[in-house]
């Protein structure tokens, strides 16, 4: 039986909380999940790629791959690293906490193949290379974690931080790792190179570089050792605390709490997903714009619908106000 056999996972999930709930810090991917379920976005968007990732395509017992992608993808966007990262590569010395952390992108949907077979890992390369996202995503990772005996940390641009990030980008596309067992850090993409042919040796070099790349597992021993994130990391932003942490503070110092901001900041999640959700039917490749590419000010009035409303009528109001001061100063 293969060690990413999930077809129990909602069942056990519960118990695999209670269970972890006794212990005392020793389960440190359970913490992890509690850091991240107290601060705003994180908790929310977590629980958003899971119910995305575990809920079944009506009429059928699959999920919507696609769907649980791309909720993961805005989870790792959005979530400052010292969450995302801290439930992917949370450190495990029992066999708990290292399902906890195996289940966290809930790999029977993300991570294996819907019909519980394994391709040829070139193929998958090629079907990535296919989407401009993934083709991007997968660069970076055999960049920035090309392993190299000559440096510190076993990569060759001597940085845990990019290792560690170019690994979380690859989630969410078709080229996404994960850990093998319970019991190890170590990972590997869901591929095989059985049917290489002469290719055999291109196929076992890509997938070496998740199962036998000195720089990847350095890096995620390097993420679980004390001292938390490497020195190259850039420091999150402050977190805020969740909605309903901030409407318990308000109360307890008898403030009414202001509904509007999270009323709208909740609105305008909606709509993104919605924007996103009807893109993704029209059949093209799911990818999410960052915040910087979402609809702007400049962006807004780019269009030459808007130019048009904007600028219409401004050229009959001066051609009457001209013709107004002309007839009274000649009065």
């Amino acid at each position: 039986m293969s060690p990413y056999d999930d077809t129990l996972m909602d069942t056990r999930m519960a118990s695999l909380v209670a269970a972890s709930s006794f212990l005392d810090g020793e389960n440190q991917c359970l913490k992890a999940a509690q850091d991240c379920g107290l601060y705003e976005k994180c908790g929310s968007l977590r629980s958003e790629y899971v119910l995305a990732c575990t809920k079944r395509i009506p009429g059928s017992s699959r999920c919507n791959q696609h769907k649980c992608h791309r909720a993961l993808r805005r989870f790792l966007e959005r979530v400052p690293e010292e969450y995302s990262l801290g439930v992917l590569f949370c450190p495990c010395t029992n066999t708990l906490c290292g399902e906890r952390r195996r289940k966290t992108i809930v790999p029977s949907c993300s991570y294996q193949d819907m019909e519980g077979q394994q391709p040829n890992c070139l193929h998958q390369q090629s079907f990535c290379r296919r989407d401009d996202l993934c083709r991007s995503r997968l660069a970076d990772f055999l960049s920035n974690c090309q392993p190299s005996p000559l440096t510190a940390s076993g990569c060759l641009k001597d940085s845990a931080g990019l290792c560690l990030r170019a690994y979380a980008g690859l989630i969410g596309t078709i080229m996404t790792p994960n850990y093998i067992s319970n019991s190890s850090a170590d990972v590997s993409l869901w591929c095989n190179c059985e049917g290489s042919g002469n290719q055999w040796q291109d196929c076992l070099r890509l997938q070496r570089m998740f199962t036998h790349n000195s720089c990847l597992r350095n890096s995620i021993s390097w993420m679980g050792s004390p001292g938390s994130l490497p020195a190259d990391f850039t420091p999150p932003p402050a977190p805020r605390p969740s909605a309903l942490v901030q409407q318990d503070v308000l109360l307890s110092n008898n403030h009414l709490p202001e509904h509007n901001n999270v009323v709208v900041e909740s609105e305008e999640e909606e709509q993104m997903t919605q924007i996103e959700e009807e893109s993704d039917e029209g059949g093209q490749f799911d990818v999410i714009p960052l915040y910087s590419e979402r609809a702007t000010v400049s962006n807004l009035g780019s269009s030459g619908e808007a130019a048009s409303l904007n600028t219409g009528p401004a050229k009959p109001m001066l051609l009457l106000l001209l013709v107004l001061s002309a007839s009274a100063s000649w009065g």
